[in-house]
């Protein structure tokens, strides 16, 4: 059973960087893909960033261009650089590990979450 703790989260000025890491108990590679989801208070959970064990990967419209997913299989850690950030980027961001099923990727295992706050 994986488990899966987030790091490097905190208060920063807008426009600068923060750059998360997911630790996972086990190989990122024991699933189809490894994705970083946030939340905002009184707002749902929505994914930002994600990488496929292929190596592909997508993005929310809102963080293109600023947000950049990668792994390190030798250290079963997925990252998250964050560039540029802004106060609408404010929210606790959870890593997430999930499975192809069908034609959707399924989220099933998740972290405690990291805080990050923009000040403006």
């Amino acid at each position: 059973q994986v488990h899966l703790v987030e790091s490097g989260g905190g208060l920063v000025q807008a426009g600068g960087s923060l750059r998360l890491s997911c630790a996972a108990s086990g190989s990122i590679f024991s699933f189809d893909a490894m994705g970083w989801y946030r939340q905002a208070p009184g707002k749902q959970r929505e994914l930002v960033a994600a990488i496929t064990s292929g190596g592909s990967t997508n993005y929310a419209d809102s963080v293109k261009g600023r947000f950049t997913i990668s792994r390190d299989n030798a250290k079963n850690t997925v990252y998250l650089e964050m560039d540029n950030l802004k106060p609408e980027d404010t929210g606790v961001y959870y890593c997430a590990a999930g499975w192809l099923r069908g034609s959707r990727y399924e989220y099933d295992s998740w972290g405690q979450g990291t805080l990050v706050t923009v000040s403006s």
